[in-house]
């Protein structure tokens, strides 16, 4: 039996081996965020926002974090309306009744998608202001959305472990 053809964003990093700088960025950030998304699917809600270690994370937390982190950093490029308040660090890891992954996930999509929309009226050089760190260019953005969204993939990838058993990038 021969295993499924790869999806989309693992094409596209794939394909983006001798791309420019911004298609490598938005090739390997789609492609974290396509990994996030691929190691929570499949489990309960209750199995999804059950701990599993000493700190808040759950698989729907880091959903629901990453959600907020997209929200942070891409949508204030331009202040879009449709952008809540930036929430206190700490706050996007608590879970509420109403955090059903599924909901979550489908917040996750909307943001990842407003994101990329947003990003594509700006240049990598641009540049925009930040209350803490005074500026950040939009490579800048990008390069950290890459680590945050990987790093939070990694560890998705434990707690599914932990969940169910299963490994892998995308399994």
């Amino acid at each position: 039996m021969q295993p499924p053809p790869p999806r989309q964003p693992v094409l596209r990093v794939m394909q983006a081996s001798t791309a420019g700088e911004r298609e490598t960025l938005e090739a390997f950030l789609d492609f974290y965020r396509d990994v996030l998304v691929h190691k929570v699917r499949g489990v309960s809600d209750q199995d999804a926002g059950r701990r599993l270690l000493p700190s808040l994370t759950t698989l729907t937390g880091l959903v629901k974090h990453l959600t907020v982190v997209e929200r942070n950093w891409f949508h204030r490029l331009v202040d879009s309306p449709d952008a809540p308040p930036a929430e206190e660090e700490g706050v996007s890891w608590v879970l509420v009744a109403t955090d059903a992954l599924d909901a979550v996930l489908a917040g996750y999509d909307r943001a990842c998608a407003l994101s990329r929309e947003v990003a594509a009226g700006f240049t990598l050089d641009d540049v925009v202001p930040h209350p803490e760190l005074g500026r950040v260019s939009l490579r800048w953005i990008y390069i950290h959305m890459l680590e945050e969204t990987a790093r939070h993939a990694g560890h998705a990838d434990i707690v599914r472990e932990l969940t169910d058993g299963a490994t892998g990038v995308l399994g």
